[in-house]
């Protein structure tokens, strides 16, 4: 069953990367006990049984030093000072490789489950934590239920692990009671970092199942109502009513911005009232001909109008100015399938310039290319 929230909806949604990331912010990241400890008990055991017989060795010195003591150093009020702060030293250096081993995995045990995450939030006091109520419903939730589970869980491996190990080593303990000091000392420590090993090993089971439920269950707590997932989105991309707002200010802008072309147009191609499609071309800037401006009902009246006040030459051509308005777009150079029909127009336009009233050239029937036949049905006039 889904968790609800204070409003009673359900958590049935997945969180949203802004909501996880918000999360990491406040330090709220997967995190397993067990997987820490299993890893510092591990280490630790691995670096005792490389470390132990150079621990063993330097902790004799050390214990030593203190007891070799010349006459004059007997007499000598400054010599236990002296001894005291040179076996300390004797001392941090023999242990210096496994605190520094110990320290590593310490720090990096972490990063492997949710990464380091550095937050003030929670160390906030929060007055919500003194409340009883809420208290014992941490007491008896399935959370601790799972920890009670996994403590059980914890001190059955241990102690199978540790039965099954007394019963194998038990000839090993039965020899210790027949061997000399020195080699029975170093006989049962090598057994206890053996079996200190084998302990370390065996929590790897309990990590392995922790690991993917705190996952899990911190997934679960970040999850969301569906009305949380909307105010979101709303939140992010905007309220639909503002996007629309955006949207048309940007049309009127970009609209705006073409009007100011069309004076600059060579000619206006037109359908004649439903389109209108305004080019230009400039032999040494552009390789081909560029739509400078287009619409259609309102839009291209107004382009006809500005045309007319500034003398751009208006050219009647019902397929060609649907063909270049579903093909083109702004500021665009236009389609290679229709460069012979648009460099006839353009070819009149240029020779009704220099030509007198009485040698008006032959006015064009630009010819459009199959491909482009669809095209220029579209929005056809009846």
């Amino acid at each position: 069953m889904a968790e609800e929230n204070q409003d009673g909806q359900e958590r049935t949604e997945d969180p949203t990367p802004k909501r996880q990331r918000e999360a990491k912010e406040k330090g709220q990241v997967p995190r397993s006990r067990e997987l820490n400890t299993t890893l510092s008990m591990v280490a630790a055991a691995a670096g005792l049984m490389v470390l132990g017989d150079h621990m063993g060795q330097g902790l004799v010195q050390v214990t030593g030093y203190g007891f070799n003591l010349s006459r004059a150093e007997v007499f000598d009020p400054q010599a236990p000072l002296r001894m005291l702060f040179g076996a300390i030293g004797q001392g941090l250096a023999v242990v210096a490789p496994f605190a520094i081993l110990m320290l590593l995995v310490t720090l990096f045990s972490p990063m492997l489950l949710g990464g380091w995450s550095f937050s003030g939030e929670s160390l906030k006091p929060k007055l919500e934590k003194l409340d009883p109520l809420k208290g014992m419903k941490r007491i008896f939730s399935v959370r601790a239920l799972v920890e009670l589970a996994k403590s059980l869980a914890k001190v059955l491996v241990v102690g199978l692990i540790g039965a099954g190990f007394m019963w194998w080593a038990l000839g090993d303990f039965h020899l210790l009671m027949r061997q000399s000091l020195e080699t029975g000392i170093a006989h049962g420590i090598s057994l206890f970092f053996k079996a200190f090993l084998l302990l370390s090993v065996g929590l790897v089971l309990i990590a392995a199942i922790d690991v993917p439920y705190q996952l899990w269950d911190h997934r679960k707590k970040l999850r969301m109502t569906k009305q949380e997932v909307k105010d979101e989105f709303k939140d992010t991309e905007g309220k639909p009513e503002v996007k629309a707002r955006i949207r048309q200010m940007q049309r009127e802008l970009a609209q705006g911005r073409m009007m100011e072309s069309v004076p600059q147009a060579d000619v206006v191609v037109t359908n004649p009232t439903h389109f209108a499609v305004a080019l230009k071309y400039d032999q040494l800037k552009m390789r081909a001909p560029q739509v400078v401006a287009k619409g259609t009902d309102l839009v291209a009246q107004r382009i006809r109008e500005l045309a007319r006040e500034n003398g751009v030459p208006l050219f009647e051509a019902p397929p060609l100015a649907r063909a270049l308005y579903h093909t083109t777009e702004i500021d665009g150079e236009i389609p290679g399938g229709l460069y012979l029909a648009v460099a006839q127009v353009l070819a009149y336009i240029y020779q009704l310039r220099g030509a007198p009233a009485d040698a008006r050239p032959a006015r064009p029937n630009p010819e459009l290319p199959e491909e482009f036949q669809e095209y220029a049905r579209r929005g056809q006039e009846t």
